[in-house]
């Protein structure tokens, strides 16, 4: 009767989780009705690391072109020297030359056009030239038309012209950055790593594992990790007018409940996180009630036959065996999994002996005592 009554006593005692055993015990019905499936981490039986476009490049490097970045467009404000000799259209005199010893004084007239905008049509308009074409040209393109506009009404005509404000030949950088904002992008072709350091960098709560990155160029946008850039590399694209640059960051977790060190939820704080990884993090099994056998992620995936359901699937690993030690390391987590440490068989009963000592012994102390 006592026997029967400490058994019974099992089933009502606390504990942070029911054994390996208990867990799927009573759960044939639920399974059929969920559908979900119980493996055995295996070399064969292992899931294939998440396939995202955050892992890779091939979708930023497809955005690759060779486009030029010295070429003006609307918006752009333009900064106009005209320079003449002798009669001029414009401005007053500086002389040259000297008249001591029989030369002739000669004037240069400069004048200095600021502020000039090339409208939405890609024209600018300057005086006696008129309207001239801008956009798509360089500034020497620009220099040699006004000099052709200005022949027959000046004599020996200059120019110089310079960009005094660069719309078109401009990236944004955004999101995550110390110092987000427009960027010049010169003749040196600077790249997405470049535009980002140039920024400032990363500020919280971005970091070089977790940070993402949205580019956009014509149009199409795609991410990546950051960490998937290295510097001068061919997902390092070289920057064109108009890209735009966007730093973001989005928190990864997982849930460990069960007989591990703490239950919580935490933070992947990188892009690769594999299970021995995870499990770490959690403090690992508790060395008093926690049965290494028993490591369960419950995670969904997607069926191959419906690409559109997703699946429920529990992996169960053998932490006693050596070869289970090499699997977690190639056994990546994601995003919402689900860990559990189960509890030992013998816990109940351990807690529950516990118990009866804490009631009998003062009844054992007690006829000590008396004797």
């Amino acid at each position: 009767m006592a026997f029967a009554s400490l058994t019974t006593a099992c089933a009502s005692i606390p504990s942070s989780g029911p054994s390996a055993r208990q867990l799927f015990k009573s759960e044939k019905a639920q399974a059929d009705a969920i559908g979900f499936s119980i493996l055995d981490v295996s070399a064969e039986s292992l899931p294939a690391p998440e396939l995202s476009e955050l892992t890779t490049t091939a979708a930023l490097e497809q955005l690759a072109s060779s486009g030029r970045v010295d070429l003006l467009g609307p918006g752009d404000i333009l900064q106009v020297n005209i320079y003449e000799v002798g009669v001029s259209l414009f401005g007053s005199g500086v002389t040259l030359g000297g008249g001591d010893r029989g030369t002739t004084n000669v004037s240069v007239k400069d004048q200095a056009m600021e502020g000039v905008t090339v409208d939405d049509d890609g024209y600018i308009s300057l005086p006696y030239i008129g309207r001239i074409r801008a956009a798509g040209r360089t500034t020497e393109d620009v220099r040699r038309a006004i000099i052709a506009g200005l022949r027959g009404k000046s004599q020996a005509p200059q120019a110089l012209v310079t960009v005094k404000e660069n719309v078109t030949n401009t990236v944004t950088v955004g999101g995550l950055v110390a110092q987000p904002g427009r960027q010049r992008v010169s003749l040196a072709r600077e790249r997405i790593l470049d535009a980002v350091a140039a920024a400032g960098g990363l500020k919280e709560p971005a970091n070089q594992s977790t940070a993402i990155l949205r580019f956009t160029r014509a149009g199409r946008t795609v991410e990546t990790y950051l960490s998937e850039l290295t510097p001068g590399s061919t997902a390092d694209l070289q920057l064109l007018g108009g890209d735009r640059v966007e730093i973001l960051q989005r928190d990864r977790s997982f849930t460990v409940f069960g007989a591990a060190g703490r239950v919580s939820e935490i933070k992947f704080e990188k892009a690769g996180l594999s299970l021995s990884d995870a499990v770490a993090r959690a403090g690992g099994p508790d060395g008093q009630q926690a049965d290494p056998a028993g490591i369960f992620v419950f995670r969904y995936e997607k069926d191959a036959g419906t690409p559109n359901v997703e699946k429920p699937l529990v992996y169960r690993l053998d932490m006693t065996k050596p070869s289970s030690y090499f699997l977690s390391q190639r056994f990546m987590m994601r995003d919402r999994d689900v860990i559990y440490v189960a509890n030992a068989s013998s816990v109940q009963t351990r807690k529950l002996v516990e118990i009866f000592s804490l009631f009998t012994s003062p009844l054992i102390q007690a006829r000590a005592v008396t004797r």
